[in-house]
């Protein structure tokens, strides 16, 4: 039924749950992954760039050093989510489960439908934040863009809050 399962990966909390949920259903179906991540300036970790009036008042030596500095920072944000990714394509693959990757620069949501046409994925894993009211309308909802523009079927897995998480541990090491 499903043999290409495309994961999209981020730096969010639920990131993690919905790599395990991918990683067992590739388990338990004999298919494959494709961990995907989305470079995108309103990611946690991302750098911050001087714009051009902040930076024009500057000597020239300034603004190239502040350019140089943004440089580094960038390439160390991309190398940490390049080994994130590396780490648990080794882990699915110890797993025994089959795992190719990619990251890409542009808006998450039409990144990963576009990844999953050009692919031929046959189902989308990712996560919901849980954003409502003026927070998802100023974002948008990765979620809910993929839910209507995927080429393939799609599962949404719900972000747990910390102390829904923290409950369920506990409920766990009492059982």
């Amino acid at each position: 039924m499903f043999q290409k399962i495309l994961v999209a990966i981020d730096h969010s909390d639920s990131s993690r749950r919905v790599f395990e949920t991918a990683l067992t259903l590739a388990k338990s179906l004999s298919a494959q992954l494709m961990l995907v991540h989305v470079l995108t300036p309103v990611e946690k970790g991302y750098p911050e760039r001087a714009t051009w009036a902040d930076i024009s008042n500057f000597d020239t030596q300034l603004q190239q050093e502040l350019m140089e500095r943004y440089s580094q920072q960038w390439q160390t944000f991309e190398q940490q989510t390049l080994q994130r990714l590396q780490w648990l394509v080794n882990e699915a693959e110890d797993a025994g489960v089959t795992t190719d990757w990619t990251q890409r620069f542009g808006t998450p949501g039409s990144v990963l439908c576009q990844v999953a046409k050009t692919w031929g994925a046959d189902l989308i894993v990712l996560g919901r934040r849980g954003h409502r009211g003026l927070t998802e309308m100023l974002l948008g909802s990765v979620s809910n863009y993929v839910l209507h523009h995927a080429p393939c079927s799609v599962i949404v897995v719900q972000h747990l809050p910390v102390a829904d998480a923290s409950t369920l541990d506990q409920a766990a090491t009492v059982s």
